[in-house]
């Protein structure tokens, strides 16, 4: 099964880490990704920029509303994104329990939904005719 996990970190904890204690979560996450991959765990991972950098989107009388900043408010903001492959969910919670990241900020972690996915992916070919 493939999993989607959204590290979460309270941003004013971020900006307050010094350069050697940023290097240190870094180096952390970097290498237990890399125990990930050895495993056959790791399809994907990406940092992601501050929520300050954000829009959001919303529906708004048939058009569309474009507004800066997050989804929602929190001081939390997603970090950063893995996708994760595992045996079912509790595999799943086994595996990102270890990551280093959990020790500054919660991590959600989501299955995909592929039955969707399969839906999408026959359009996309009816539509590109490729694959």
């Amino acid at each position: 099964m493939k999993f989607v996990c959204f590290g979460c970190i309270d941003e004013s904890k971020l900006e307050a880490f010094s350069e050697s204690e940023m290097q240190k979560m870094i180096d952390d996450c970097v290498s237990y990704d890399a125990e990930l991959r050895r495993g056959g765990h790791y399809l994907a991972g990406e940092a992601l920029k501050s929520p300050k950098e954000a829009v959001t989107l919303r529906p708004k009388n048939g058009t569309v509303d474009v507004v800066d900043g997050p989804f929602a408010e929190s001081k939390e903001m997603i970090g950063g994104l893995l996708f994760l492959e595992a045996r079912d969910l509790n595999h799943a919670i086994a595996l990102m329990s270890k990551h280093p990241g959990v020790k500054h900020g919660p991590f959600e972690i989501r299955p995909i939904d592929e039955e969707f996915n399969a839906i999408i992916e026959s359009k996309v070919l009816a539509i590109t005719g490729s694959d």
